[in-house]
């Protein structure tokens, strides 16, 4: 077999590198072959942190015969949808439009016109055999009607997408639209939260990261019914979610999704976008109410990013896989003996039920998955015991790590870490924000563009799409408000201003890939949260703070453009638009802009910028300076904020009106109008 796949930044290709089948990555060169040699294509998309990945690999693409069905008849090609996410995208709405479902490992059967007549997900060996035997017995009698049906399938998804105009039908929406779409969103999420397990729908039950950023956001805005309606379903959740088994109880750090409605058992993947944006939930939850547990989550889990996903280039990888030892889950769950194994019975009994470990066992095989449903009396015990279990399972064989750095995910942990490195003093956190931000600016960003993905401090082959532009310049703008580093706001300008030039349309909208990128047989342009936000509506967050801080309204013009798809979102499927809510509460606090000037080293400037931070309105944006400007400054927000009778103080600014300065942190919080929140700063 050639060696393509060898040289990958992607460690998903990297395992199929030694497969026998003759895979090829997403390139012309793979297309032009399978036009002369008259065959059809295979694309095989996936990840590395895949479970049901791993196993049609195991079943299919390791074995001898399959692989010889796949030479002969095929060209088949590999791509990480995460390094991808722009083919993953198209070819996952035909997928869905074909089968009414999707999923990994995703399994696409197209012209060598890159045109797709059959789709599905995963295929055991068998089936999938006598599906490549199938495609390349239509493809030699009838290669017309295979052609034929393609090219309507095509058609059809591109006049499908073409309808669905980036800016969406109304324009920007006024403050009323907005204000709407927030009581319609509230009413929408209501009416499918979960009041007894918390989340929203059914099994399975995913992060709803985004919703829960909105919730908090409504409650701050609104002390009314509909905000306290918004904090009780965003507690319920993120309660929930920290108690049970999406949560590792020993080490921090959340599993991609719960497999049943009661967060007990979960797909043991994790992910970094999750933990990311979980940590900034956690950490503006503990901000606003003083929780204890929020407070212990978001630090906990932001030490496991550091210390699980850490690179040694100060990146963060994308994933840990779910299995361990060739199983799903091996390395997280406890037996009642494996219990009693390390903590001798009296403890192991204690830990059993602490942790909720039965005899049945709550997942596979009698085994349980660590619970903690209600704080023990005993903090102490529980605190040994967790570290002495956290001891010997780092004797287990440990998941696999996907290395990758990956621009936007790292983007949402740089915010993250800053926020809560200041907010939970914990400059640590601060430090590991930096390093990630100066990682993407000397790898991924050359000339004003991004590279999605880099590994090993080489940047990868892949063009960054929308969303990496959106959550890396909103990790700037968040690191700059921690640090004082203006560099960073001038960083997240240069990556507005692509966004807006290569990946807006004529009406205010975006397409998530840039008009340079590969022509594919739709232009994606797809408004609606995932697990990550969207590519819009993070853009559109990134506007509107960069506008506060630098008082562009052309900035601020187009971040409310962009928010054109929410009304509709907001109304039908509220918990595919929480980003752009989040972002609407902010435009509709303001948002606060808030200075803080005074030496950097100064006590007193700390206590003011930590307040500032800690009673800050939703979406409010903070500039840290010394205070010595008599010219422009490097953050326009800081122009002409100086000192006040030598002391270090703050200014409270809405569109850059600023109210007179305060110099006495008591004084700020009443400014910010905020007297919720930990009674004691330093928690």
């Amino acid at each position: 077999m050639a060696d393509r796949l060898r040289n990958a930044t992607s460690p998903y290709l990297l395992q199929h590198a030694d497969n026998p089948v003759d895979w090829w990555p997403w390139s012309d060169a793979a297309f032009a072959v399978a036009r002369e040699r008259d065959v059809p294509v295979l694309l095989s998309v996936g990840y590395s942190a895949c479970h049901w990945c791993h196993v049609m690999a195991h079943e299919s693409f390791e074995d001898s015969r399959t692989a010889a069905l796949m030479n002969e008849h095929l060209v088949s090609i590999k791509v990480d949808r995460e390094e991808r996410p722009d083919v993953d995208a198209v070819y996952m709405t035909a997928t869905q439009a074909m089968t009414g479902q999707g999923g990994w490992p995703m399994t696409v059967f197209m012209t060598p016109d890159r045109e797709p007549f059959f789709c599905g997900t995963y295929f055991p060996r068998e089936q999938f055999q006598r599906l490549v035997l199938g495609v390349a017995d239509a493809w030699r009698r009838d290669q017309g009607s295979v052609i034929g049906q393609a090219k309507r399938i095509s058609a059809a998804l591109a006049e499908q997408m073409s309808a669905q105009e980036p800016g969406g039908p109304g324009g920007a929406p006024g403050a009323g639209a907005l204000a709407q779409a927030a009581e319609a969103a509230i009413a929408g999420l209501q009416s499918s939260y979960d009041a007894r397990y918390g989340g929203f729908g059914g099994a399975p039950k995913f992060p709803p990261s985004m919703v829960l950023e909105f919730l908090l956001r409504r409650h701050e805005q609104d002390p009314g019914p509909s905000g306290a309606l918004a904090l009780g379903m965003a507690e319920g959740t993120l309660e929930a979610m920290a108690r049970g088994g999406m949560y590792d109880q020993l080490a921090g750090g959340f599993a991609r999704y719960s497999v049943d409605a009661g967060w007990v058992v979960p797909h043991f993947e994790k992910m970094l976008y999750d933990n990311a944006l979980l940590a900034r939930v956690y950490t503006h939850w503990w901000r606003r109410t003083g929780s204890p547990l929020a407070r212990r989550v978001a630090s906990d889990t932001c030490d496991w990013m550091i210390a699980e996903l850490g690179t040694i280039q100060d990146g963060f990888a994308a994933a840990l896989d779910a299995d361990s030892d060739g199983e799903e889950g091996k390395f997280y769950v406890w037996t009642l003996a494996q219990l009693r194994e390390v903590l001798g019975d009296a403890d192991g009994a204690y830990a059993a039920e602490a942790f909720g470990v039965t005899g049945e066992g709550t997942f596979e095989h009698g085994t349980s998955v660590l619970q903690l449903r209600r704080d023990p009396l005993d903090a102490g015990r529980l605190a040994r015991i967790r570290a002495q279990l956290r001891a010997a399972r780092e004797l287990r064989v440990r998941p696999a790590r996907d290395d990758k750095v990956v621009a936007a995910w790292n983007g949402l942990a740089i915010a993250a870490l800053a926020e809560a490195g200041l907010l939970l003093e914990r400059p640590d956190f601060v430090t590991a924000a930096a390093g990630a931000a100066d990682l993407i600016a000397a790898v991924h960003l050359h000339e004003g563009l991004l590279r999605r993905t880099s590994r090993d401090g080489i940047g990868g082959d892949s063009e960054g799409v929308l969303d990496d532009y959106g959550c890396v310049a909103e990790g700037y703008l968040a690191l700059s408000g921690v640090t004082g580093e203006g560099r960073w706001v001038a960083l997240a300008g240069e990556l507005i201003e692509t966004a807006l030039a290569r990946f807006g349309d004529s009406k205010g909208g975006f397409y998530d890939t840039p008009d340079f990128g590969e022509p594919l047989i739709y232009r994606p342009a797809d408004p609606t949260d995932g697990p990550t936000p969207s590519g819009t509506f993070a853009v559109a967050g990134a506007l509107l703070s960069y506008s506060a801080l630098t008082g562009s309204a052309r900035h601020r013009d187009a971040a409310a453009a962009a928010l054109g798809p929410l009304p509709a979102l907001a109304s039908r499927y509220p918990s595919a638009a929480g980003w752009g809510l989040a972002v609407a509460e902010a435009m509709a606090s303001g948002p606060a802009e808030i200075a803080v000037v005074g030496p950097l080293a100064d006590l007193r400037t700390a206590a003011l910028h930590r307040t500032a931070l800690l009673a800050a309105p939703p979406g409010a944006v903070i500039a840290l300076g010394p205070g010595d400007h008599n010219g422009p400054a490097a953050v326009p927000l800081l122009a002409g904020r100086g000192l006040v009778g030598g002391a270090p103080a703050a200014y409270v600014c809405r569109e850059f009106a600023c109210r007179m300065p305060v110099t006495d942190p008591e004084r700020l919080r009443a400014e910010l109008g905020s007297a919720a929140g930990p009674d004691d700063p330093g928690g």
